[in-house]
């Protein structure tokens, strides 16, 4: 099952505040054009994965959950100072 990273909760967390998120809302993955596409949601959908963690909720699609399945969902800033969520070993 996917691992969340202290730091990728703390980012989901800012991620869902600044969204107004309804209570019970979380972070959900899911195949996108380039790769994986994460957006928020209110509830998962029916066959997502659920993965509740340092107070936060990721949905992941069933083929992502398959993907990563034995990965970690951290967060790491970028060149310019800017938080992103990454998928590690």
């Amino acid at each position: 099952m996917l691992t969340i990273s202290e730091s990728a909760a703390e980012v989901i967390k800012l991620v869902l505040a600044g969204g107004d998120s309804p209570e019970g809302s979380g972070l959900r993955i899911a195949p996108g054009d380039e790769g994986l596409q994460a957006s928020i949601a209110g509830q998962p959908q029916q066959d997502d994965e659920v993965v509740e963690e340092s107070g936060v909720r990721v949905f992941l699609e069933p083929q992502v959950a398959s993907l990563l399945g034995d990965k970690v969902l951290d967060a790491e800033r970028d060149d310019n100072g800017e938080l992103s969520l990454a998928v590690r070993d």
